[in-house]
């Protein structure tokens, strides 16, 4: 494992935490980012997990830069005992460059939005999957660029710091080819988001790998950069 590149994986980490309005969020979307469970995290911390479960949930006093030091590292150790999968994936999302002909605009929330808001925001309408669940972030991408220029690895730069976002995918035709180079990588968004295509243009086999994938799936009709200018102007 590279150590300069969990060192500032490290401090982007406690950075995050220790600044944000709401900590236990912080600490939360990282700790599902890293797909931990709150009692293997507090049995590594050996505490009780109604510690961690308090300090997620605002219950407990925000913890100091030390005990979220002591959490991060506990979460980069687990992650590296199991071959430091999210480790390579964050790091390599920590040193790339962004290409704007791919990656229209990338944000990551400080606090969990809900999906059905989000979706009300931009005019999404959808088409499988629940919308009752938490967006960490939100990606828009240009389709075409994005499956002819991206490598399956390279991939993972669009999903930001979290899957557990929307990945709104701009200019599509028909939906099939994003659904498909979504399908062949390891790591899925928790929602899709078709921009510029109407409900019933959609390709028939898109919807089904979405349910394949457990990947909710709507469609906007919104241009691209009103939609980007509405997402900006909300302050998450």
């Amino acid at each position: 494992m590279k150590s300069g590149m969990r060192h500032r994986l490290a401090e982007k980490m406690a950075g995050e935490i220790t600044l944000s309005d709401s900590p236990g969020r912080a600490l939360k979307k990282w700790r599902l980012s890293f797909e931990i469970p709150q009692t293997e995290l507090a049995e590594r911390l050996e505490v009780s997990p109604s510690v961690i479960s308090d300090y997620e949930s605002g219950r407990r006093k925000s913890p100091g830069t030390a005990v979220v030091g002591k959490i991060v590292d506990a979460i980069l150790s687990m992650d590296e005992d199991r071959g430091g999968r999210h480790i390579e994936r964050f790091g390599r999302m920590l040193f790339a460059e962004l290409d704007d002909e791919v990656i229209h605009d990338i944000h990551e929330f400080e606090s969990p939005v809900s999906l059905r808001e989000f979706a009300d925001l931009i005019g999404a309408v959808p088409l499988t999957g629940s919308i009752d669940q938490a967006l960490f972030g939100y990606t828009v991408v240009n389709s075409l660029s994005a499956i002819m220029q991206l490598s399956s690895e390279e991939f993972t730069r669009i999903y930001g710091w979290s899957t557990e976002r929307a990945l709104i995918f701009a200019g599509v035709s028909t939906g099939k080819s994003p659904m498909v180079a979504i399908r062949v990588t390891s790591f899925k968004p928790r929602c899709v988001i078709l921009q510029g295509i109407a409900p019933e243009d959609v390709h028939p086999i898109v919807a089904g790998l979405a349910d394949r994938d457990r990947i909710t799936l709507l469609t906007t009709q919104t241009e691209v950069d009103p939609l980007i200018a509405t997402l900006r102007a909300t302050g998450w």
